[in-house]
């Protein structure tokens, strides 16, 4: 399977501290993968570095294209879509504004009311709630408006930072159900960061483990998930 993004020789400071140092993955057109790795190991920063939101240095193609060095928003225009951890949603306004200043540059309105319509068949509790504040929403239902926002943008690659965060199992099972419908019925290759390691390595088809800003271990989903090392740091056994 081909690549989509090819991340190589990646480094990323904050000011003059470094945060990356030579990171390395790719993920496949379709496909899943996930980030491992504890607090501070370089997650989120790799999620940061691919939209252009930190300092950077070495290579970062997507589509047989170097996008680094480019504007947040025409990465976005790439249709690369990201839903940064603490979820983002504007809280004073409503879900339907919300999903449809996703779409602010499109000019065809049929094309947009469709959007929302496949957006609200992955969620059909925001539209039941399409007039209601995003602020008002609950934990888990403002993580799915934060996702369904990002569908909004037909990406090709959705950038998922701790989708899992703070929220009730059984929430967490049902956007993760929806997440695998979304890669498997449109196709939208997920880079997924997440602190349940158990659960990313049970979502994802590839998996890379970073410690101190470097990876230390990548490999199918389902290797990594049987590796010692990582079942006693990560998986609690």
């Amino acid at each position: 399977m081909a690549a989509l993004l090819e991340v190589s020789g990646l480094k990323a400071f904050y000011g003059q501290t470094q945060s990356l140092y030579d990171v390395a993955f790719e993920i496949p057109t379709g496909g899943i993968t996930t980030l491992l790795g504890a607090n501070g190991a370089g997650k989120t920063t790799t999620l940061r570095a691919i939209c252009n939101m930190v300092k950077t240095d070495g290579t970062i193609r997507f589509d047989g294209k170097n996008i680094r060095g480019l504007a947040t928003e025409e990465i976005v225009r790439r249709r690369i879509a990201h839903v940064p951890e603490g979820r983002g949603t504007f809280t004073t306004m409503t879900v339907d504004e919300n999903l449809r200043i996703a779409a602010y540059t499109r000019r065809d309105k049929q094309g947009v009311k469709d959007e929302l319509d496949r957006v609200f068949a992955y969620f059909p509790r925001l539209k039941e709630r399409i007039q209601q504040q995003a602020g008002t929403l609950s934990g888990g239902e403002q993580q799915m408006l934060a996702i369904a926002r990002a569908l909004m943008l037909k990406p090709r690659l959705m950038l998922l930072d701790e989708p899992s965060f703070g929220l009730a199992p059984l929430i967490v099972q049902e956007i993760f159900r929806i997440l695998r419908r979304i890669n498997e019925e449109e196709k939208v290759s997920i880079l997924l960061v997440e602190q349940n390691a158990a659960l990313a390595l049970d979502l994802a088809t590839h998996a890379y483990v970073l410690e101190t800003g470097k990876v230390v271990m990548s490999g199918p989903a389902d290797v990594v998930k049987n590796d010692e090392n990582v079942r006693k740091s990560y998986l609690g056994y």
